[in-house]
């Protein structure tokens, strides 16, 4: 790989939490390393640190959206839009936005829509290859419903092969803004998002989008919209 083709990551750089533990145990296996002077081990640990520090970065992002827009929850690519299968989606008629992410993704989170979040709920499951379509039914997963008092909008982080945890730090109750952080994803997978019947969609199959900054989507008005329950009931 050239270097003009690798990301280009500003430093010093935020990480998310998540990845503390990860770069402090690779941190400390390679100064051990150093200290009994096995120098090969103690170059891939201070690499393994550094890989660590890269997957959990945490970029600034601000959503200029409007109140009707859907900004994509995560970095990756458009793997679906268009209407949701009714095997797969919340019980009603929606339209599905999903993205798949790849190890080089940013695996921060962020909120789709502003709205009050009625439920947020963690389902444990399957880890199926997360571009298979029944993944989202039936592999782990954190489901987070929001509504802004007109139209519910429902968010899932979805675990893969190489996921074994979502981290989803919004719970029931909560008022939230476009664009706000909602977790992290570890080591790749998918971000399902389901939206009313009527939603106008900006972005397509094999689309690039930036999680915080992409409009997905533009919401109908509230007459518009499919009459889901607000509380996912």
């Amino acid at each position: 790989m050239f270097l003009a083709d690798c990301p280009r990551v500003p430093l010093p750089m935020k990480i998310d939490p998540a990845g503390l533990p990860f770069v402090a145990v690779s941190a400390l296996l390679a100064a051990a390393s150093v200290a009994l002077q096995w120098w090969w081990p103690a170059a891939a640990f201070v690499l393994g640190a550094l890989g660590f520090v890269f997957f959990f970065r945490d970029p600034e992002r601000r959503a200029a959206a409007g109140p009707d827009d859907v900004i994509a929850p995560a970095d990756g690519r458009v793997m679906v839009a268009g209407p949701a299968s009714p095997e797969t989606a919340p019980a009603g008629s929606w339209t599905q936005v999903s993205i798949f992410l790849s190890p080089l993704n940013v695996h921060v989170n962020r909120v789709p829509v502003g709205g009050t979040v009625t439920r947020a709920e963690y389902r444990p499951g399957r880890y199926l290859a997360a571009y298979r379509p029944e993944a989202t039914a039936e592999n782990e997963r954190s489901e987070v419903w929001i509504d802004d008092g007109r139209r519910t909008v429902v968010c899932r982080q979805i675990t893969g092969v190489l996921v074994r945890r979502v981290v989803c730090r919004v719970k029931a109750g909560d008022r939230v803004r476009a664009g706000d952080r909602l977790g992290v994803m570890k080591f790749g997978s998918r971000i399902d998002l389901f939206l009313p019947v009527g939603t106008r969609l900006r972005a397509a199959v094999g689309d690039s989008v930036r999680a915080g900054e992409t409009v997905l989507a533009v919401l109908p008005a509230a007459a518009e919209a499919n009459d889901q329950p607000a509380t996912g009931r």
